[in-house]
């Protein structure tokens, strides 16, 4: 198994980026918060960056996979151990939140916030709960799925207001994790966005 890859961020795409390392240019898929924690190509902080990784096996294809932290991809390999759970499903459930509020949604038995994701169906969201239940931690995991719930509606908030669903859920990943009500969660996620323009 390849357990990382360091080297200088060559491309960085929507759902992946190239790391040359050795004179190889390897191509990773990660989630969007992976992806969003890089550096710009070419930009200032530009150079050697380093992804922990998990290289998927198929028939006809030897696929990488490219995480900030051990934490993302050890979750990204508990949800490609459940069956029905493929690798692009398992990013499109990371993408739906921090790994301490998918937890939570685990714990707390919510397939309605996995179903979330890209491509997850009600029965594969069950399973994910049923099969990792006993395997995740989260303390607190009734106000983290609170949280959760009002991220939602403030991300479709946002997307009605013309931001891109990632810009939203990044500008609300940024907002103070204290601040609890909607309306003050709301205006401070359209404070980052203003400032990024």
């Amino acid at each position: 198994m390849i357990y990382s890859v360091s080297g200088k961020l060559a491309f960085k795409g929507e759902s992946f980026v190239v790391v040359e390392a050795g004179g190889v240019g390897l191509k990773l898929s990660a989630s969007k918060a992976t992806i969003a924690a890089l550096p710009a190509v070419g930009g200032e902080n530009a150079g050697s960056v380093a992804l922990f990784s998990h290289l998927h096996v198929k028939e006809d294809a030897l696929d990488l996979y490219g995480f900030s932290s051990e934490a993302e991809r050890d979750f990204f390999e508990m949800l490609i151990g459940v069956s029905g759970v493929g690798p692009k499903s398992a990013l499109a459930i990371l993408d739906t939140g921090p790994l301490d509020e998918l937890a939570a949604a685990i714990k707390e038995n919510r397939p309605d916030l996995l179903t979330r994701a890209a491509g997850i169906g009600r029965k594969t969201a069950e399973r994910v709960i049923l099969e990792l239940k006993t395997k995740v931690e989260s303390t607190h995991s009734g106000s983290m799925v609170e949280k959760m719930e009002t991220d939602s509606d403030l991300v479709e908030a946002l997307t009605g207001l013309g931001y891109r669903r990632d810009e939203a859920r990044a500008a609300l990943g940024r907002v103070d994790a204290d601040m609890k009500g909607a309306e003050e969660r709301l205006k401070a996620a359209l404070k980052i966005l203003n400032a990024k323009t």
